[in-house]
């Protein structure tokens, strides 16, 4: 850490641990959403409130700045595996053919 301060590159790594916590999101959105449907947003909340809390409770500044980004992106996901469900009715990324999906519902009744 010391090391990091003294040539400044804190901002630098910081930068970059935010980067690949918002790229491990994405895959991490799609499988919940294909796996899971919705009903796994709570996990999101859950694991954001525990990490937001954590950081608040640390005093490395690094660890606390990653802790703080990757809650900040659980929160994000909560909207974002609802955005992922209006994709996969789109057909924009595949459906998972053990589950079945609201509008699944829809077609059944009109039948």
């Amino acid at each position: 850490m010391e090391f990091l301060t003294s040539h400044h590159l804190l901002g630098l790594v910081i930068g970059l641990a935010t980067f690949l916590v918002i790229g491990i999101f994405h895959p991490i959105v799609i499988k919940a959403e294909y796996h899971l449907g919705t009903k796994c947003w709570w996990a999101f909340l859950l694991v954001g409130i525990g990490l937001a809390t954590a950081s608040l409770l640390v005093d490395n500044v690094l660890a606390a700045s990653i802790m703080g980004v990757t809650a900040f992106s659980c929160f994000w996901s909560i909207l974002e595996v609802f955005h992922q469900q209006e994709r996969v009715r789109k057909g924009w990324f595949p459906r998972n053919p053990k589950r079945r999906y609201p509008w699944d519902n829809d077609n059944n009744q009109n039948n």
